[in-house]
């Protein structure tokens, strides 16, 4: 048993579920810019997340659904998740971006995940707050990873975390294999792999015998 971490935004998914909803909400050039600097490390993560949240006040809860099922995992993304899981492989999803539009994401490609720890977006009375909580507004992404290795008993030396972003780095240092997708350059100098595409990280997977390829 093993277990591998993947971030959402940019990793799973070519999307930013905060830009999908600001595009919605017509103030997506505005997120697109806080979200760059997150993903950059020129600002800190729970401070770019506030600011975005809070542009997006008053959206109405329909619109937030409306953006959220625009978002789609990258092809590939959905069946080597399956294959790794049906391999023993322990999948999460550790994401500072927002539960539901994960969920909606998997439930759109047909597939599931052992954990999904993510953020939510606040909304009453049928519209965004322009508040967030949950367990990675700060980061804490390394903590996360090594909860989840020991409620699953596997050593942190065996965990493979999957990232892009300078939000991702904590969990790709305390990982036993840090896999950048695309990552940004200040993420690079701390990844073991780097690959471009879906496709370069079932090779890897392949490689390393984290998937069945049934020969």
């Amino acid at each position: 048993m093993t277990l591998v971490a993947f971030d959402f935004d940019g990793t799973l998914t070519q999307s930013d579920l905060t830009v999908l909803l600001g595009e919605e909400y017509d103030v997506g050039g505005e997120i697109r810019g806080l979200a760059e600097q997150g993903l950059r490390g020129e600002e800190a993560f729970g401070t770019t997340l506030r600011q975005r949240a809070s542009l997006l006040e008053g959206m109405p809860e329909a619109r937030v659904n409306d953006a959220f099922e625009r978002c789609k995992l990258r092809a590939g993304a959905a069946d080597l998740i399956a294959d790794l899981r049906q391999s023993d492989v322990s999948v999460a999803i550790i994401t500072g971006s927002f539960e539901r539009g994960v969920e909606m994401a998997l439930e759109q490609a047909g597939v599931t995940v052992d954990h999904v720890v993510a953020n939510r977006l606040v909304l009453e009375n049928g519209a965004v707050t322009g508040d967030v909580e949950g367990p990675l507004i700060d980061g804490e992404k390394d903590q996360t990873l090594e909860e989840l290795a020991l409620a699953e008993d596997v050593d942190l030396g065996r965990t493979t975390a999957v990232g892009n972003g300078a939000t991702d780095l904590p969990m790709l240092q305390v990982a036993g294999t840090a896999i950048g997708f695309e990552p940004e350059p200040v993420v690079e100098d701390h990844c073991d792999v780097v690959v471009t595409s879906i496709r370069e990280l079932r090779l890897y997977f392949e490689q390393h015998e984290f998937v069945d390829t049934g020969e």
